[in-house]
């Protein structure tokens, strides 16, 4: 900040400096940083003052950041976790399992008392543990993970049986990662999603939501509802409010770091009912009791700042987060989000 950055207030581990020459942008994490912008003599003017006031070490271009490995080509930006995620199989003694094409068995559903206790519940929270951690570079397991993820105060062995299927999931691809290309285009578009009642214990509706930014995914979500809906058409409100409140913070990021963007963000859902209660200006007795989601989205329709679209459920890229699906499926949709591994054999 005395060098004339400025703390981004959305996110606070942003910084980010305007100049005639061009954009400065600065992310760090506790000692790690990492530095771009098109300001070149800006830059080095940035790491000299850096060096002189701290004990920094330029390590050149970015290619290994958090266990996060960056590939560059004329195709783009790759980012994947391929050490990160072998030397988890490693650990578990799983680098000669045999692959799974799923990361769920789209049959089994998981519930708190199925199976005996595990011996030691410790492993299988680390598991999960760095399971969350890769799900960075790995939005195809996700959902996977934030199924397994509900079960580690008393976990059981089916949930650990549900923990080594993810494993050989990622043993069929340890280095499949995420591409950022040119596009050709700057909008932004968000795609949302709900399980109605996915839950068996509870009943409770899954939330999954995707946005991509110029054609590039850079954010996606799989959680699990605080509430029990009475209709699908709830359900899935409740995600597109979710995905709304993700679409401000984005756009009021990209907006304060200098990016500027004007046009509606576009809204993307599967259910009819839903894209038409957003629209619809009358609140009757089955909108009540989400009435408050009802006029957060409809106050940003009305702004302009979204528009709301029907996509066919074939062409909902959101399914991946509120389901476990086929392994067509799953590819299908992979390669929709712009999941590649550079690593397969041609």
């Amino acid at each position: 900040m005395e060098f004339g950055l400025t703390r981004c207030g959305v996110d606070h581990s942003v910084f980010y400096g305007h100049s005639n020459a061009g954009k400065i942008l600065l992310v760090v994490y506790v000692d790690d940083i990492v530095i771009t912008g098109d300001d070149v003599v800006g830059i080095q003017k940035l790491k000299s003052n850096l060096q002189a006031n701290f004990q920094t070490k330029d390590l050149g271009h970015l290619q290994y950041f958090l266990g996060i490995e960056v590939a560059r080509s004329k195709y783009g930006i790759y980012l994947c976790q391929r050490k990160y995620v072998l030397d988890m199989l490693s650990e578990v003694g799983m680098l000669g399992c045999r692959p799974v094409d799923t990361p769920m068995d789209p049959n089994v559903k998981l519930a708190r008392d199925q199976g005996a206790l595990l011996d030691d519940p410790k492993q299988y929270r680390k598991l999960v543990g760095k399971l969350n951690y890769l799900t960075v570079t790995r939005p195809d397991i996700s959902f996977a993970v934030s199924v397994v993820s509900q079960f580690l105060d008393t976990p059981r062995t089916s949930h650990w049986d549900a923990v080594i299927r993810i494993l050989r999931y990622l043993k069929g691809a340890p280095g499949k990662g995420l591409l950022y290309q040119n596009h050709g285009h700057t909008d932004i578009e968000g795609y949302s999603d709900a399980d109605w009642a996915g839950s068996a214990s509870d009943r409770r509706s899954t939330t999954g939501y995707c946005v991509f930014v110029g054609g590039n995914l850079v954010s996606w979500k799989s959680k699990k509802q605080t509430v029990v809906s009475r209709s699908s058409a709830e359900s899935e409100y409740r995600a597109m409010a979710h995905t709304v409140c993700e679409l401000v913070w984005l756009k009021s990021m990209l907006v304060e770091i200098g990016f500027e963007y004007k046009q509606p963000m576009n809204l993307v859902c599967d259910n009819q009912a839903a894209v038409h209660i957003a629209s619809n200006p009358v609140f009757h007795e089955r909108t009540k009791h989400i009435e408050v989601d009802c006029h957060f989205i409809r106050e940003k329709l009305l702004d302009g700042i979204i528009k709301t679209s029907h996509v066919p459920s074939a062409d909902q890229l959101a399914d991946l987060f509120t389901k476990s699906l086929g392994g067509s499926r799953v590819k299908y949709l992979c390669n929709k989000l712009g999941a590649y591994d550079i690593y397969a054999p041609t």
